[in-house]
C-alpha cells in the first residue's frame, strides 16, 4: 500500500511516499480502507521532532491521526461495528492507504468523507481545552486565532453551551467568524482594545502560537484562565500548555451528536492527495485556515 513515511526529523520535504505492508487491526482496534486523512498542525509539529513526549515515535514512522473510512477489518473483543461501515476516527499512520483506529464512531447521515475526516482531533481538542480553561454557560471566551479546524470546533460547542465567543481572525475571515455565533475582530495592532470593546473577558484560548498570551494574560487577569494548543512557552507565563488527548471516544460520540443536531459543521478549506501531503504540510503550518485540510486517498 501507498502511505506517507518520513526517516528523520525535519522540514516538510522530509515527507516521502513509500510503499509499506498494510497494517492490520489488534484487540480492540479496527482498520479502515482510508478514504480521507484529517490534516492538523500535531502532524507537522511531530514530524519536527516538537512534541514527542505526548506523541512518542520511533523513525521511521508514518505521519497522521485522524482518518474517515470502510472498516475492513476487526480485531478481537471489538463489538457492534461490521466490515463496510463508514466510520470516522483517529489511530496512527492515517496519511496511507489503509490505516488502523484505536478510536472510531460511525459517521453521521449526510457526512462525505472529506468531511468527517476533518473532526476526530479536532474536536477531542476543543471539548479537552473547554474544559481546562474552565469557562461557564454566561461568560465570555476569547480565542485566539478562532478560524482554524480547532477555533471553528470551540467557537460553535461553547455558543450550544450558552458560552458568548469572541474571536481573532483575520480580515478576510470575520464574516465566517460571525456565521459561527463569535463577536469578531481583526488581529494586529490595537487588538486588545478592539476585544475590550466587547466587554469583561472570563477566560481566553491560544490557538495559534502568535505571541499573544502576556496580552490574553492582561484580557483575564489570570493565567489559570488562559489555556495554549500552539505557544510551548505558555508554561513560562504560568499558563498551560495543553497537548495530551483526553477520551477521543467521548469526543467522537459528541461530535457526532452535535453534526446530527446541526450544530457543528466544520467546512473543508483545501483537499490534497498522498503525493501532495508535503504541500499540505506548509500549508498547515502558514496557518490562515477557514475549517480544515484533508488529504483525500
Amino acid at each position: 500500500m501507498k502511505k506517507v513515511n518520513f526517516t528523520k526529523f525535519g522540514g516538510p520535504d522530509v515527507l516521502h511516499i513509500i510503499e509499506a505492508e498494510e497494517p492490520h487491526a489488534g484487540p480492540g482496534q479496527v482498520r479502515i480502507a482510508v478514504r480521507a486523512a484529517g490534516v492538523n498542525p500535531v502532524d507537522w509539529r511531530i514530524r519536527e521532532g516538537q512534541i514527542l513526549k505526548a506523541h512518542p515515535i520511533r523513525l521511521p514512522a508514518g505521519v497522521g491521526l485522524d482518518a474517515s473510512g470502510v472498516v475492513d477489518e476487526i480485531g478481537e473483543g471489538v463489538e457492534g461495528f461490521e466490515i463496510g461501515d463508514r466510520v470516522f476516527g483517529e489511530g496512527t499512520d492515517t496519511y496511507a492507504e489503509f490505516a488502523v483506529l484505536s478510536a472510531w464512531a460511525r459517521m453521521p447521515d449526510g457526512l462525505s468523507f472529506q468531511e468527517a475526516a476533518g473532526y476526530p482531533s479536532v474536536v477531542e481538542t476543543a471539548l479537552r481545552i473547554i474544559g481546562q480553561v474552565g469557562v461557564q454557560p454566561g461568560q465570555t471566551l476569547l480565542v485566539s486565532g478562532a478560524s482554524g479546524g480547532v477555533g471553528s470546533a470551540v467557537l460553535q460547542i461553547a455558543r450550544d453551551r450558552g458560552i458568548t465567543v469572541i474571536g481573532t481572525a483575520g480580515a478576510a475571515n470575520q464574516d465566517y467568524l460571525r456565521s459561527l455565533g463569535a463577536l469578531a475582530t481583526t488581529y494586529g495592532p490595537g487588538w486588545v482594545d478592539r476585544v475590550r470593546q466587547f466587554g469583561p473577558i472570563d477566560a481566553a484560548l491560544d490557538l495559534a502560537g502568535s505571541g499573544v498570551i502576556p496580552e490574553l494574560l492582561e484580557l483575564t487577569r489570570d493565567p489559570q484562565k488562559v489555556v495554549s494548543i500552539a505557544d510551548l512557552s505558555a508554561p513560562q507565563f504560568g499558563v498551560r500548555f495543553s497537548g495530551e488527548a483526553g477520551s477521543v471516544p467521548e469526543a467522537l460520540a459528541e461530535a457526532a451528536a452535535l453534526i446530527a443536531r446541526g450544530k457543528l459543521h466544520i467546512p473543508v478549506d483545501k483537499t490534497y492527495t498522498l503525493a501532495e501531503a508535503t504541500k499540505a504540510h506548509i500549508d498547515s503550518r502558514a496557518g490562515h485556515t477557514r475549517g480544515r485540510r484533508v488529504i483525500l486517498v
